[in-house]
């Protein structure tokens, strides 16, 4: 087997390191590396991913202890949240990605009668230089699968990590250089905002960014110049719908793990909660029992500002605050009798706060919920026997993943895709579409038999033979197709 781990040449630094791998604001100078990886078979790739996932799995501490300890988490919680689901990704990849980035041939079935002949071929190809802009809340989990699903699909790869996430990618670029990846196939950078637009200058064919709406438009405005395609995952003020056969003790339960996981800084984290008037009477003793096991965490400067803003308007807007805002020690806070209209209930913002609207019935539900711009999941509560009603809520909410009787845990399923809508972002990462997503399409026909009269150029004769050849493939009735077809033969025999 031909060796594809073979030390290349490296690219002089001025900004970002990466077990020496570095890069400037030109494009990474990494051609001879990306010829080496693309050109490597995908079993090849793959097999470079599946060492790699088997020695992070013999490195736990060391991933524990490279996150960022300014996160409201324990290792216990990095483990489960961001280096369980980031292994579970690569032995997805590891046993479909060759059957997913195969070339697919097209069977003659579906085939126009008039191309017979032509074989059609459905290729993925690389797309080449992937940036990948990772957040600062899971600086492992999510740039680590886009990472190494543009990998696997034969990309070299940027990765700039966010906040307090550069450690945790240089030691995930470590494992894969010692499990055979080519020098100069990835690339870390700093964490800086300046190094982001160091990548973006560099002008690579995709970009994947996580973060706030805010920060994405910025990204696409300068992406727009170049007309490079981006997969966004933006902001969420997911929403929770509770509905009146809802077991009210798991709904309480999941709502409380939203809040919890992470301090509440989590793009999924519950921040709207729609029920009746009976059915919140009801869950709020609950709540407030499961809120109050809930550790306090500590608020950045300009998200507690922020927070103070909101909460003050909502006040004045009619709304109850229960709890008490404390940035230094911050513990949820449940704004009653919220409305659809105040900017608490439309905020993005990454503390553990949720907003409580009351509707009359779950029909009044796809109206408010559609108010807030943002798209990205939501969570229905329902019985067994109510699932029928909640699948039919579920289409009418515009949404990118819609959970049923949980909250966020289900979607680090390796196999199904993630993503939002709206102010949300676009595109999907992970499962199947996730890879194809960093690959592009290339269609080869290939003629090998069959009339090519097209060639020819045509005349006013030639008019009612390809009427009459419309009408024999197109036409509503067999006996149209049927008349049709028998004045072609004879207008053929001419």
């Amino acid at each position: 087997m031909r060796s594809i781990s073979a030390p290349l040449e490296t690219v002089s630094a001025k900004t970002g390191t990466c077990s020496g791998i570095s890069g400037d604001c030109s494009k990474p100078d990494s051609v001879a590396a990306h010829v080496n990886w693309v050109s490597a078979s995908i079993e090849e790739r793959v097999r470079v991913v599946r060492s790699a996932r088997q020695q992070m799995a013999l490195r736990t501490e060391d991933f524990a202890a490279a996150i960022s300890s300014d996160l409201a988490r324990t290792k216990a919680d990095t483990l489960v949240t961001e280096l369980l689901p980031l292994l579970d990704a690569c032995k997805f990849l590891e046993r479909n990605a060759p059957r997913l980035l195969a070339p697919r041939r097209l069977g003659h079935k579906g085939r126009p009668l008039w191309l017979s002949g032509v074989v059609a071929e459905i290729h993925r190809e690389p797309l080449g230089q992937v940036l990948v802009i990772g957040p600062s809340n899971y600086p492992l989990f999510l740039p680590g699968v886009q990472t190494i699903q543009a990998l696997v699909a034969g990309n070299t790869v940027t990765w700039k990590p966010g906040a307090g996430g550069g450690a945790v990618a240089k030691l995930v670029a470590d494992i894969l250089l010692h499990a055979g990846l080519p020098i100069g196939v990835l690339t870390i950078t700093d964490e800086s905002a300046e190094a982001a637009r160091c990548a973006l200058a560099a002008v690579p064919d995709k970009v994947v960014f996580t973060g706030s709406s805010k920060s994405g438009q910025s990204v696409l405005a300068d992406l727009a110049h170049t007309v490079t395609p981006a997969i966004l995952e933006l902001s969420g003020a997911d929403a929770i719908v509770v509905t009146p056969s809802a077991n009210l003790s798991q709904a309480a339960k999941a709502i409380a793990f939203g809040l919890r996981l992470n301090g509440g800084a989590v793009c999924m984290s519950p921040r709207r909660l729609f029920a009746t008037p009976s059915t919140l009477a009801e869950l709020r003793p609950l709540l407030d029992a499961e809120l109050s096991k809930i550790p306090a965490v500590r608020l950045e400067g300009t998200t507690a500002e922020r927070l103070r803003k909101m909460l003050d308007e909502a006040i004045l807007q009619g709304a109850e605050i229960i709890g008490v805002l404390d940035p230094q020690a911050q513990k949820p806070l449940l704004v009653d009798h919220a409305t659809a209209a105040m900017s608490i209930t439309m905020s993005d913002i990454f503390a553990p706060v949720l907003s409580m609207l009351a509707v009359e019935s779950m029909l009044h539900v796809p109206d408010l919920y559609a108010r807030c711009p943002y798209a990205l999941t939501v969570s229905i509560f329902c019985s067994k026997k109510d699932e029928k009603k909640a699948r039919l809520l579920a289409k009418m909410l515009k949404a990118g993943t819609v959970l049923m009787n949980d909250v966020i845990a289900p979607t680090a399923d390796p196999r199904v895709p993630f993503g939002g809508r709206g102010a949300s972002g676009y595109g999907v990462t992970r499962g199947a579409e996730g890879l194809l997503e960093m690959t592009a399409v290339k269609t080869l026909l290939v003629r090998r038999s069959g009339a090519t009269r097209h060639l020819n150029a045509t005349s006013e004769e030639d008019t009612p033979i390809f009427s009459a050849l419309i009408r024999s493939i197109h036409g509503k009735s067999l006996a149209v197709r049927w008349t049709a077809l028998w004045q072609l033969v004879k207008l053929a025999r001419h």
